[in-house]
C-alpha cells in the first residue's frame, strides 16, 4: 500500500470550515483508506491505500468530504516520495533551520507556468521570498505570515490555481508520521 498525505485546505481556520480530526479520520477509514491519522486540527492527514492515482483520489475525498460531512473544501494528497522530494528541494535551508514557523510550503492544485511564477515573483511588495516548483511552492515571511500582503488569494489569483500552505515545523512533522 502506498503511504499518502493529505493536506485540506482552509479548514479550522477563523471559526470557518471547521471539522474535527475524528470525524475526517473515520470517513477517510469508511473510503477504504488505512492507517489514518491527523495531525493538528487543520486538515492534515496520513494515511495508506492501494489506489495509485493522486487526482481521482483527491477528487473522492472532497465528494465524500461534501457529501458526508456537509465541508466544502479542497485536498491536496501527495505521495510519500513526493513530499520527500519537498523536503529535499527546499531551497531555504537557513531559514528551515532557524525559523521554520516562517518558512511555508504551499502545494497546488496545478503547476503554474513559468510566466505565472515569474508575475507573481513581481507582484510581492515585502520582503517575502519564493521559490515554485511544479506544484508547490516555498515562501520565506521574514516578517511574519499574518501581516503579510502575500496572501493566499494573492497566490491563487497570480497562479490561477488553489492552494494550501502548511510551516516548515508541520511539514517536518507529516513526513515523520508518514515514515512510522
Amino acid at each position: 500500500m502506498t503511504v499518502y498525505i493529505g493536506l485540506l485546505r482552509a479548514v479550522n481556520v477563523g471559526g470557518s470550515g471547521k471539522i474535527d480530526m475524528i470525524a475526517l479520520a473515520a470517513l477517510l477509514s469508511r473510503m477504504g483508506l488505512g492507517d489514518v491519522h491527523t495531525v493538528l486540527q487543520s486538515g492534515n492527514v496520513v494515511f495508506r491505500t492501494d489506489v495509485t492515482e493522486v487526482t481521482p483520489l483527491e477528487v473522492a475525498i472532497e465528494r465524500a468530504l461534501s457529501e458526508q460531512l456537509g465541508l466544502r473544501t479542497d485536498v491536496f494528497v501527495r505521495t510519500l516520495p513526493e513530499w520527500r522530494s519537498i523536503l529535499r528541494q527546499n531551497p531555504f535551508p537557513l531559514e528551515a533551520k532557524t525559523d521554520p514557523a516562517h518558512l511555508v510550503v504551499t502545494l497546488l492544485k496545478r503547476a503554474p507556468e513559468p510566466s505565472e511564477w515569474r508575475d507573481l515573483e513581481r507582484s510581492i511588495p515585502g520582503r517575502e521570498r519564493i521559490q515554485g516548483a511544479g506544484r508547490h511552492a516555498y515562501i520565506v515571511y521574514p516578517d511574519g505570515i499574518g501581516t503579510s500582503k502575500l496572501t493566499a488569494a494573492v497566490i491563487e489569483r497570480q497562479l490561477s490555481t488553489r492552494s494550501t500552505s502548511r510551516n516548515w515545523n508541520t511539514v517536518q512533522r507529516l513526513d515523520q508520521l508518514a515514515s512510522s
